[in-house]
């Protein structure tokens, strides 16, 4: 119980104890459905092209959500947002999801699932707004290890699917989420409160309608362009965005189609990502810690290129080459992302957080939005060519982590020369 992460748990206090305790709640059920997500469509009828649709429209959606989603938060604050916005993006799109009948049903359930632009929005700010900087790594490393941990109960999703077929599974295991996502949702309202940068935006704001507010986003956009280090931050995210909308949408494809693995047998993967990832955090991150991020990130960035060539490489039935690839991920994954959650709120405007981060949504999701339906084309020819574009964006993104790392660098020791002067 001595070890860092476990104190650091213990020592959580306010709105980051409200947001980390409840994270399970979301992690559980979307663990039991996402390996299968993609697979289900095929099942209802869906082609490929049909699947990258439905994620560029929704992708779309998120342009509108994204771009409202910083007026909301501050008309609404963080914690009410947060409640009604969680069950508009997910417990309605579960229901939807489970009664689901052809492409026309995903799409309805893809366009309301967009909505969760507001609520990533609000939640963000709800967690790390009153928290101490010295806990961000510490606060992001477990919402992922929690998101993790619940990748555990992946494999019952398997074994249900192989006594039960697909279908049945996946529409009992939808209406299981909807239940979960809204007690999750419920809870992280009772257990939180208000934001101090809330409340004063919420009174600075009370008597403007929200287009209003949103009328006041060009001085925002002006600041965000002139800031170089909030701008590698939004090239990276993009990156991530893009290939984890490829990953999510087609990697199971690839995988019962190609390599022609039972789809009863993708949750095994699931479980072996979480695994591995906690170790990673529990054991490998604290020895890191004493680093500037640009060499875990650099690294990370080349760890998911190599997981994807292995994937593309893994011969049928090569379940060694295939777990390697998940491993390798796992390890990848578990460097990036707290150090990117960090990096993201350390580059923004504490004072115009919900607006700065609405504006980093909207750029990022305007540019991800075509790669589901160019995925889905890239994949109706080859199913190697989505993931051959994936690596040539984390070449880039690799090389993006080590220039935000050198203006980080530079820009500390800019502080600490005019603190001495």
């Amino acid at each position: 119980m001595s070890h860092s992460l476990i104190t650091s748990l213990r020592s959580f206090t306010g709105n980051p104890r409200g947001c980390v305790y409840t994270e399970p709640l979301w992690g559980v059920p979307y663990n039991l459905v996402a390996p299968y997500a993609s697979v289900y469509m095929v099942a209802l009828g869906l082609t490929d092209r049909n699947i990258g649709l439905v994620l560029s429209v929704s992708w779309g959606f998120q342009v509108f959500w994204a771009l409202m989603s910083g007026a909301i938060t501050d008309k609404l604050g963080r914690r009410l947002t947060t409640l009604l916005f969680d069950i508009l993006a997910w417990s309605v799109p579960a229901i939807i999801w489970a009664l689901s009948q052809n492409f026309w049903w995903f799409m309805a359930a893809g366009i309301m699932n967009a909505i969760w632009r507001v609520t990533m929005n609000s939640w963000t700010c709800l967690l790390v707004e009153d928290a101490e900087h010295e806990q961000l790594v510490d606060i992001y490393t477990w919402i992922h290890i929690s998101n993790l941990a619940a990748g555990f109960v992946a494999p019952l999703a398997g074994l249900l699917v192989a006594r039960f077929d697909l279908a049945p599974t996946m529409r009992v295991l939808y209406f299981f989420a909807a239940i979960m996502f809204t007690l999750k949702a419920v809870l992280t309202y009772l257990m939180t409160e208000e934001t101090t940068q809330g409340r004063a935006r919420m009174m600075e704001t009370r008597s403007q309608s929200v287009f209003a507010v949103l009328g006041e986003y060009h001085s925002v956009v002006r600041e965000v362009l002139r800031r170089p280090e909030t701008l590698y931050t939004a090239g990276i995210m993009l990156i991530i965005a893009i290939v984890g909308l490829i990953n999510g949408g087609f990697w199971g494809i690839l995988v019962t189609e190609k390599l022609n693995v039972p789809p009863e047998v993708l949750s095994i993967f699931p479980f072996l990502k979480s695994a591995v990832a906690l170790g990673f955090f529990f054991f490998v991150m604290p020895r890191l810690a004493h680093l500037d991020f640009k060499w875990p990130m650099f690294a990370g960035f080349l760890a998911f290129v190599v997981a994807q060539i292995l994937l593309i490489t893994a011969p049928e039935q090569g379940y060694l080459i295939l777990g390697l690839s998940v491993f390798v991920e796992a390890c990848a994954y578990a460097a990036v992302s707290p150090l990117l959650d960090k990096l993201i709120v350390l580059t923004i405007d504490a004072q115009e957080r919900a607006r700065v981060q609405s504006i980093l949504y909207v750029g990022v999701i305007l540019i991800t939005a075509p790669f589901g339906w160019i995925a889905g084309a890239l994949s109706s020819i080859d199913k190697n060519l989505p993931f051959l574009l994936n690596i040539t964006l984390l070449l880039a993104g690799a090389a993006l982590a080590w220039v935000a790392g050198r203006t980080a660098e530079n820009h500390k020791a800019a502080v600490a020369v005019s603190v001495e002067l």
